[in-house]
């Protein structure tokens, strides 16, 4: 829990931000994790047992599910921000599309004793990062409550999520595969590449290998960059070598916000490479790699 918050708006996330502990401290964050449940046991995202526990449950691929924070915990987070003198909370979630989290929260700010602003960032990972850094940039603005959450609003609109997986298996067994249902009877050689569009995972197109996935995630992420100050998150599971392959070249084709011109794709502000968390992780299986990428608001 985030303390010294007398007196001004507080911003609320949750774990599938993939924002580091130490990022969200700095910001100002309170982050709300959520669960994944293998077999019998429950354990918390973020923690080291959760990562182990689902990276050898996929290895042995016995089913992993999710759980999101119920409303009573919410309130729990909002009565003790409430009591350490928060006067407001902005509180950015995962899409709701894809979990019940948004709800959860929406629920919780109806009891609220100090009043809460609930957005649907409508992404995942550091696509709502981004979404509730912006709500805490805004805080340090001295913005308004509605000023705060407008900001998360906006910079979610503003950013894009392209990923690819090794297969759709995992996304099938937890219902999160929207159209991209009509991928599954592809030939086995045909990788899928998907985006999230509305908060829905939607396909993208296909290619044959994991290597041409790489390229084409590089490829589309410069089109989606243009000339933008952009800040770029490269995410995986379990594919270190192919994430910092794919930060690499995107950094080599970003210059960076001190060097940019007029000529150039865009300017790279901040480039992230993170591994997602157990819940994304059950979500779409071992091999995961996705890039975000989030224009910077003025």
């Amino acid at each position: 829990m985030v303390r010294h918050v007398a007196g001004r708006t507080v911003v609320v996330t949750d774990s599938t931000a993939c924002l580091p502990p130490e990022r969200a401290a700095a910001a100002g964050i309170t982050v709300v994790p959520l669960q994944v449940v293998i077999g019998t046991e429950s354990y918390t995202e973020g923690t080291p047992k959760a990562r182990a526990a689902l990276m050898d449950a996929l290895r042995r691929r016995q089913p992993a599910t999710t759980s999101r924070p119920s409303p009573e915990q919410f309130a729990a987070y909002f009565r003790e921000l409430a009591e350490d003198g928060a006067t407001g909370i902005v509180s950015v979630h995962l899409s709701a599309e894809l979990s019940a989290t948004h709800e959860s929260a929406q629920l919780a700010a109806a009891s609220s004793p100090i009043p809460v602003e609930v957005v649907d960032s409508r992404s995942v990972g550091m696509g709502l990062g981004y979404a509730a850094l912006a709500a805490a940039r805004a805080v340090r603005h001295g913005e308004t409550l509605s000023g705060c959450a407008a900001a998360a609003a906006k910079r979610a609109t503003m950013t894009s999520a392209f990923f690819y997986v090794d297969t759709l298996e995992y996304l099938r067994r937890g219902g999160r595969i929207g159209s991209a249902q009509a991928l599954l009877g592809s030939a086995l050689a045909v990788k899928p590449l998907l985006h999230l569009v509305d908060g829905r995972v939607e396909p993208l197109e296909k290619v044959r290998t994991a290597a041409r996935a790489i390229a084409r995630l590089e490829q589309v992420a410069l089109e989606r960059a243009g000339h933008d100050a952009v800040d770029v998150a490269v995410h995986h599971l379990g594919s270190i070598p192919r994430a910092e392959l794919l930060a690499e070249r995107l950094r080599a084709q970003l210059p960076s916000l001190a060097n940019a011109t007029e000529d150039d794709f865009g300017a790279l502000g901040d480039l992230t490479v993170s591994e997602v968390g157990a819940v994304l992780g059950a979500h779409a299986g071992p091999g995961l790699l996705g890039v975000i990428v989030s224009p910077r608001l003025p």
